[in-house]
């Protein structure tokens, strides 16, 4: 092989890339900020702008300047190294078997390990070229994803019901929530801050030099961050709490900085508007904040989908349903339509004897909450941009290494230009605003009934899971700690009944069978690829 040969498959590699951070962000990144959206401590729209901003420069700024070539260490790399073009074809299969298995499982509303995917699609690559023993299926491979199905959900619950039931005792049931809440929101913000900058520092940053950082001085920048965040929400957010909740006043969130000298600021009168009405079924809209959304439409079949972008088009006054301005608002409409689908599930009659076995608190204390939370899922998906990006990016940089060099390195390390974590930061943004609705959907409020008191708990949870697990060496995976915080926060109610068994049920069904699919459909592109004619004559 010389170098620019098989640009073919560089070429298409970058579509799989561009697919896999796709698939990354409608499955990946929307679990992440489920718990966000279905407690009402974020609408979807502004989920999605959130991460629009955190996962991209989370993936740009933070990624990883290399990457693993064989993701996980699953196969050796050296195998590759008599024929590079090889692990290039190799490469690219994974990408589309992992990116098929992810997509699909999205459109689904199944939430499933990206990481796993790649190297299920990685595996099925490995058995195609060399055979099953070339495959590390004890612990050091195969079996410490395994580990993870189980290690995962039960470490982040037991974290979260750690997080929540104090919380629950101590102030929620109290008779004066609100006033022990609002008291007790600083200590929030700095285990809440110190988790957060810890988690960044240490697991989040990557393309960094903090990987060089002892525990010591990391800790000791956490600290100091935590401090300030909890001095400053001592000395403002607390009184603007007072006045915003207890008084009542008609104050902003960027009266913050100024509230102690912002003069008394009534409520305006309510508007009585019209009621909308919202289909309470799955595939329907439902309450959001306790107020219908005019706009928040959905569908239950694609039939409506295509009907309604047509009226929409036909809307443009004298206009075809062809004609330029038509196709724009039409574009327009499938581009947005993602973000303004009912996520919550409030109203979904086949969840309501789901929702109604949690036990409801007071809505004022609820909502100190809710600024917790959003605090949460931006450092969440900050670091899930930094670290998570190398799925899609890890082989498509590896195609070009070997595309540009005509060699494999077996140090088993590919550079990743900025070019690529650009690209996947893009792709995975796409992903989440146009497709990640179906993960939220079924993830949030599809389990158990959460209140921004219980998203956070289990956000946090999560994040201090994964961190915890990262440093003793146990195998975690973030999408499966999410899943188990959010079951250990409706076990917590004291009701099984407070769990939608079922769903869960497809959620281990899909972590089980994430490596054989992506495996066999990755397995059996190589095969087709590598054992077909390459002459025609």
């Amino acid at each position: 092989m010389n170098p620019h040969d098989f640009t073919w498959i560089f070429a298409l590699g970058i579509v799989g890339s561009i697919s896999d951070a796709f698939g990354i962000g409608a499955n990946d990144v929307a679990n992440s900020f489920a718990s966000s959206v279905s407690s009402g401590s974020l609408t979807l729209a502004q989920a999605c702008i959130i991460a629009i901003f955190t996962e991209f420069l989370g993936a740009f700024l933070l990624g990883s300047n290399t990457s693993e070539t064989i993701k996980g260490g699953i196969l050796s790399v050296e195998l590759f190294a008599p024929q590079p073009e090889i692990l290039m074809l190799g490469m690219l299969c994974a990408l589309v078997g992992s990116a098929v298995w992810v997509i699909y499982a999205s459109k689904k509303g199944i939430p499933v390990s990206t990481t796993h995917s790649i190297v299920g699609a990685i595996m099925g690559v490995g058995i195609a070229a060399f055979g099953g023993g070339a495959i590390q299926w004890g612990y050091s491979g195969v079996a410490k994803i395994i580990t993870s199905w189980f290690v995962s959900p039960v470490a982040a619950g037991i974290v979260t019901s750690i997080i929540y039931l104090p919380t629950r005792y101590l102030i929620l049931e109290n008779p004066n929530s609100l006033e022990r809440g609002i008291k007790a929101i600083p200590i929030y913000f700095f285990f809440t801050s110190l988790i957060g900058a810890f988690y960044i520092i240490y697991k989040g940053a990557p393309g960094t030099d903090a990987s060089s950082m002892s525990v010591g001085v990391i800790v000791g920048i956490s600290v100091g961050v935590a401090v300030a965040v909890t001095a400053f929400s001592w000395v403002f957010f607390v009184k603007w709490l007072r006045r915003r909740v207890i008084g009542k006043e008609n104050i902003r969130w960027y009266h913050l900085p100024v509230v102690h000298f912002v003069k008394y600021r009534p409520m305006p009168e309510p508007v009585v508007e019209q009621s909308t009405e919202v289909s309470s079924e799955l595939e329907g809209g439902g309450e959001t904040d306790g107020k219908m959304h005019a706009g928040a439409k959905d569908f239950s079949d694609e039939a409506d989908c295509e009907a309604d972008a047509d009226a929409q088009a036909n809307e443009v006054e004298g206009s075809s349903k062809y004609s330029p301005a038509a196709i724009v608002k039409r574009l327009k409409y499938y581009a947005l339509r993602g973000i303004k689908k009912d996520v919550r599930n409030l109203g979904n009659k086949k969840l309501a004897n789901v929702h109604a076995a949690a036990r409801k608190f007071d809505d004022d204390t609820e909502y100190l909450f809710s600024f917790l939370q959003v605090i949460t899922a931006c450092l969440a998906s900050f670091s899930h941009g930094s670290n998570d990006v190398a799925n899609a990016a890890g082989p498509i940089a590896s195609i070009y290494d070997i595309w540009k060099t005509a060699k494999v390195d077996i140090s088993g390390k590919a550079p990743v230009p900025l070019w690529i974590l650009a690209m996947a930061g893009v792709s995975i943004d796409i992903g989440l605003i146009t497709f990640g609705y179906h993960v939220m959907r079924r993830l949030g409020n599809g389990v158990t009934y959460l209140s921004p008191s219980r998203g956070f708990s289990a956000e946090l949870g999560t994040s201090l899971t994964v961190l915890t697990a990262s440093k003793i060496g146990l195998p975690v995976s973030t999408t499966h700690c999410i899943t188990g915080a959010i079951t250990a926060i409706g076990l917590c109610n004291g009701n099984f009944r407070a769990l939608n068994w079922k769903m869960l049920m497809w959620c281990f069904l899909s972590w089980v069978i994430t490596l054989p699919i992506a495996g066999l459909v990755g397995g059996l592109l190589f095969a087709f690829g590598s054992n077909a004619p390459n002459k025609l004559f």
